[in-house]
């Protein structure tokens, strides 16, 4: 037997209506954004507590698991791992179609399916592969990303975690922090000092380690915000079979740097907040009309050129990651899109507290005035996700726009290897 054709766009979401249909509630025709209506929240990230997260997360597995099952779960993965070598238009057409459809938020596999498994597939050697790869695409399994650490921000390399040899295992003890999604993994991805001798970016490792060894302790960090998106994870005395080692020994570099442009293709791409629901244009008109700022000139033209930053930035973004899902790299154009994101969107927050004046700084009750306290708090975080906007600058200025290269940490290591440092939303 041939091998068999692969379907056309326009079968595949037949397939993918077909399987929505039976699946999944349609959704309502969005009504016209009206102020005063329906919930003001319009915090950068998703803040709840830890038993409405443990929920979402279960709601979020259940339907992967039914996508999974039914050929939906990794559209543009390879066969083995159950996924359907289709291309990146399939995968597009399955979103779009998905999208009028009611189904649980995905949030909870941003970094396993953005960050981690990419790495993995990339990195790890075939047992590993096999071990993980299909249950994190078909949801039965959550992964984070440990790289931050209390003195080790922007300049990644300075980590002081340590992982040292004995025998087939390798010894974990260290600190990281800014590790989302850690209280709901099974797997983590952690970088490692495994010889200090080395120049810092040359000594450093990559494993996969168990999240649920006893070993590993996971704390709620608070934000500004009042929420506790992120965790510090400490390690004592972890121990990893070397089988989990990603790449080679003192090779962890280049395996952060895969694991670092996936996340500023998801980040940039809008997955880790966006500005989609805050610059629809029946929302900006309700506001300018609600605060008698309809006739102010000054006041639409700031954001009329806000909106237009953040639909640019959507398009040219669509433009990179049609390019990572037709199997091309993650580049330094996504620490443009990235910085991008974090430009609009404190763009938009400085806006917003302008419009509002003194009300967004108490609670007085009012509707859409102290909710934008929320995102005025989160913007800073974003700026640091994934890469401060001082690191991002300097790839975009260096490897982008071709200009002189800055002093590096290391001299001995081109600059491509050395300015992807992050003090982040791991």
């Amino acid at each position: 037997m041939g091998t068999p054709t692969a379907p056309s766009v326009e079968e595949f979401t037949r397939e993918a209506t077909a399987f929505l249909e039976e699946n999944a509630e349609k959704r309502p025709p969005a009504r016209d954004f009206k102020w005063g209506e329906g919930s003001d929240d319009v915090g950068v990230f998703d803040e709840k507590d830890r038993a409405a997260e443990a929920a979402d997360a279960e709601a979020a597995k259940a339907w992967r698991r039914k996508r999974y099952d039914a050929g939906l779960g990794w559209i543009t993965g390879p066969e083995e791992y159950g996924g359907r070598e289709l291309s990146a238009a399939h995968e597009r057409a399955y979103q779009a179609v998905e999208s009028r459809y009611v189904t649980p938020s995905m949030g909870v596999f941003a970094i396993s399916l953005g960050m981690v498994a990419p790495t993995i597939l990339a990195h790890a050697v075939q047992e590993v592969r096999d071990l993980y790869l299909r249950d994190l695409y078909r949801g039965d399994m959550v992964a984070c990303q440990l790289f931050s650490e209390p003195g080790s921000g922007s300049d990644l390399a300075s980590i002081s975690t340590r992982a040292e040899r004995d025998g087939d295992e390798w010894i974990i003890t260290g600190q990281k922090v800014w590790t989302s999604a850690a209280h709901l993994s099974q797997i983590g991805e952690v970088i490692c000092r495994t010889d200090p001798s080395l120049p810092k970016h040359r000594g450093m490792t990559a494993f996969v380690v168990d999240m649920t060894d006893p070993g590993v302790t996971i704390r709620p960090l608070r934000q500004m915000t009042g929420g506790a998106n992120f965790n510090e994870v400490f390690f004592d005395e972890v121990r990893v079979n070397d089988s989990h080692r990603l790449g080679n020994v003192n090779g962890g570099w280049t395996v952060a740097l895969t694991t670092l442009m996936n996340e500023r293709a998801s980040i940039g791409g809008g997955g880790a907040g966006g500005g989609a629901g805050l610059t629809t244009p029946g929302r900006i008109r309700a506001m300018l009309e609600h605060f008698g700022l309809a006739d102010d000139k000054v006041a639409r033209d700031e954001i009329m050129r806000i909106y237009t930053s953040f639909a640019v930035a959507k398009w040219n973004n669509q433009r990179a990651l049609d390019k990572i899902k037709a199997g091309g790299l993650p580049g330094p154009e996504m620490s443009t899109a990235k910085l991008a994101l974090t430009n609009n969107l404190k763009a938009y927050a400085d806006w917003a507290a302008n419009v509002l004046g003194p009300r967004i700084t108490a609670d007085s009750g009012e509707w859409g005035t102290f909710a934008f306290s929320r995102l005025l708090c989160g913007v800073p975080g974003m700026r640091v996700a994934g890469g401060t906007d001082e690191v991002m600058r300097n790839i975009v200025a260096e490897q982008v726009l071709g200009l002189p290269k800055g002093p590096g940490v290391d001299k001995n290591l081109p600059f491509s290897e050395l300015r992807v440092g992050t003090q982040r939303d791991d």
